[in-house]
């Protein structure tokens, strides 16, 4: 028999129009909600640095308990004469404070960074008695918000965490908490640096909460050179020269390191970098005209590499600043063990004065 239209039901689906005012709400739900869900996971990758720099922290303490004196940013002239001028990294000499003592009794400090031996000094023959651990790549040296997945070095464990060398080498070179073991006179243009030496807990008369020790650092990525430019998103990770600026050793010329950070900053924007090799091996340093494991609290933090002395790598008389993914600054441990964020508008004068450890300075606790 026939349904009585009086007793069927009616059966209605969407309209298209209906469907469409649908799938906007959801778009617009996405939109807002993203940016929120990123910037959720940026905080957790930034407590995870924070983390790995309070663990640096701990290993240095515990270091120097041991030896009553920070890590060395390098070793040299260690194995000087199998070396090529590399030398132990600061790393080596915290493993231990990071539960990884098999790796420290893995590495033959008999032999350079770069493993030459007896009968081959210097040669592309060389690199394989310390390649295992050279070529593992610690966790904990690694920040968690870095973007670029190759390393400078292929096959070589990396680095995001480097040392404080100190603060404007006009002012005063080598006044950071991370300085070599060993200066050698004459290696640079515009006369020596002086006399290295370990740094003590003691001699941090700024006070261990004002002075830092560790801060993080893009590292470079060669094979994009000539996309390196000052206003780049990867420019941060380049270093370039500046034209029209002087720089000399501990002069405490003020004037003249505002002059070479201005030069620095008026660089053409369609400059490139001229080398991009931070964080080429976290096993591996140079003598001490080289930052090539550490920074300079000189150009403040997120702003370009600068150098005049070391037009290559960046030394200590140069603006190597710290570098990170974190939107708005950086991460910067300090002598204390703890771990404060920097942000990239902090002033300059406060930016100096974290950076040495004996200059004077009186830190504000609104400044940073």
């Amino acid at each position: 028999m026939p349904s009585n239209p009086a007793t069927t039901r009616s059966r209605r689906g969407f309209t298209l129009i209906e469907l469409l005012v649908v799938i906007a709400i959801i778009a617009v739900l996405i939109a807002l909600l993203l940016p929120a869900v990123q910037s959720a996971r940026e905080a957790a990758r930034r407590a995870q640095c924070t983390n790995n720099l309070k663990q640096l922290g701990l290993a240095v303490h515990n270091y120097l308990d041991q030896n009553q004196c920070f890590p060395l940013k390098d070793m040299y002239p260690h194995t000087a004469d199998l070396s090529c001028g590399w030398s132990l990294s600061w790393p080596l000499a915290i493993l231990p404070g990071l539960e990884q003592m098999a790796m420290y009794n893995a590495y033959n400090f008999n032999f350079s960074t770069g493993g030459a031996d007896y009968d081959t000094p210097c040669t592309s023959a060389n690199g394989w008695v310390n390649s295992t651990v050279g070529r593992t790549q610690v966790a904990t040296f690694l920040c968690p918000s870095e973007s670029l997945n190759q390393h400078p070095d292929a096959g070589w464990g990396t680095m995001n965490y480097y040392g404080n060398v100190g603060g404007p080498g006009i002012l005063a070179t080598f006044s950071g908490t991370i300085v070599p073991n060993h200066v050698s006179i004459g290696m640079v243009v515009g006369g020596g640096y002086g006399a290295g030496a370990p740094i003590t807990m003691a001699s941090i008369t700024d006070g261990s909460s004002n002075t830092a020790v560790f801060s993080e650092k893009l590292y470079g990525n060669p094979n994009a050179l000539n996309t390196m430019t000052p206003g780049s998103t990867s420019g941060k990770r380049g270093m370039f020269n500046p034209t029209g600026a002087t720089a000399s050793h501990d002069t405490g010329n003020q004037a003249e390191a505002m002059a070479f950070l201005g030069a620095c900053r008026q660089i053409p924007a369609t400059t490139t970098a001229t080398s991009s090799i931070s964080g080429l091996s976290w096993t591996k340093s140079y003598p001490a005209y080289v930052a090539i494991n550490g920074y300079t609290h000189f150009g403040p933090p997120n702003s370009i590499a600068c150098a005049i002395m070391n037009t290559y790598w960046g030394g200590p008389s140069d603006a190597v600043p710290p570098t990170s993914n974190h939107p708005g600054g950086v991460n910067v441990g300090l002598a204390d063990g703890s771990v404060r964020f920097i942000k990239d508008t902090t002033s300059l004068p406060a930016w100096w004065a974290l950076g040495t450890r004996a200059g004077g300075e009186v830190i504000s606790s609104d400044a940073l």
